[in-house]
């Protein structure tokens, strides 16, 4: 008997083996299409792969030393993965800016960090808090109104600040705000006013990681030396203008 032969003709090879490409092709994109709805739906598309980068190096993790513990709170608390635990983090430091006050030299130094710190991609503040100047420069309009009869006497005590009171409502500089307070008045001698600074300046970048990867990638071109505070401070405000950075935001504003 003549045996059957089973091999298949080269031209069936040739279309199963199309078939299969286009197959094997056809999961690779819907893989794709998958991942790119994830990240849509995460808040993370947008972002350039190297401002992501960018944002792996600036962003602090972990625990900060001393006060972390105490306060129960953690850097990594603050992020666009859980919006939720964000605001709750936020909390913890917002409450103490609202329930403490500062006197004397307290309040001084208070005034010294506070002012070199703005939350500018939430408000246009240029400070978290009435700086010195601010309150000079106001009582001068005032005293001109006053002269004008645009205001009463009295009416102008309604307007009057004083250095140190709050110059931005966002719950960002709330926080940042309680957060200095607290290291002031419970770690005064173990915290600088450069650390204190440093310390306001890491929450700010958890707040805005988008925004200040931009601020960290703009420094590094123009050489500048890296730390936070130099990275949240007012000092190199706006240094990142025109930069790609996305929208990102952390916590309520």
């Amino acid at each position: 008997m003549e045996e059957i032969k089973t091999n298949k003709p080269e031209g069936n090879k040739k279309l199963e083996s199309a078939i299969t490409i286009l197959l094997v092709m056809g999961l690779v994109f819907a893989i794709f299409n998958q991942f790119q709805l994830i990240s849509i739906k995460s808040g993370n598309i947008g972002v350039p792969t190297g401002m992501a980068i960018v944002q792996a190096k600036v962003i602090p993790t972990g625990m900060p030393k001393i006060y972390g513990e105490e306060l129960g709170i953690k850097y990594d608390d603050v992020s666009l993965d859980n919006q939720g635990l964000a605001d709750k983090t936020i909390k913890v430091m917002s409450n103490i800016d609202r329930t403490v006050t500062l006197s004397g030299e307290n309040l001084e130094r208070y005034i010294d960090i506070a002012s070199q710190i703005s939350c500018e991609y939430c408000c246009g503040a240029q400070s978290i808090i009435v700086k010195r100047e601010d309150v000079e420069a106001m009582n001068e309009k005032i005293e001109a109104a006053i002269a004008s009869g645009q205001i009463t006497k009295e009416q102008a005590e309604t307007y009057r600040k004083n250095a140190g009171d709050l110059a931005c409502g966002c719950e960002h500089s709330y926080a940042m705000r309680g957060l200095a307070k607290y290291l002031i008045t419970k770690h005064g001698d173990e915290f600088s006013d450069a650390e204190i600074l440093d310390e306001l300046a890491k929450w700010k970048t958890l707040f805005f990681p988008g925004p200040m990867a931009a601020k960290a990638e703009a420094m590094e071109e123009k050489g500048i030396e890296f730390s936070y505070a130099n990275l949240g401070s007012n000092k190199y405000r706006g240094i990142e203008s025109g930069a790609t950075s996305g929208s990102s935001m952390v916590g309520g504003c």
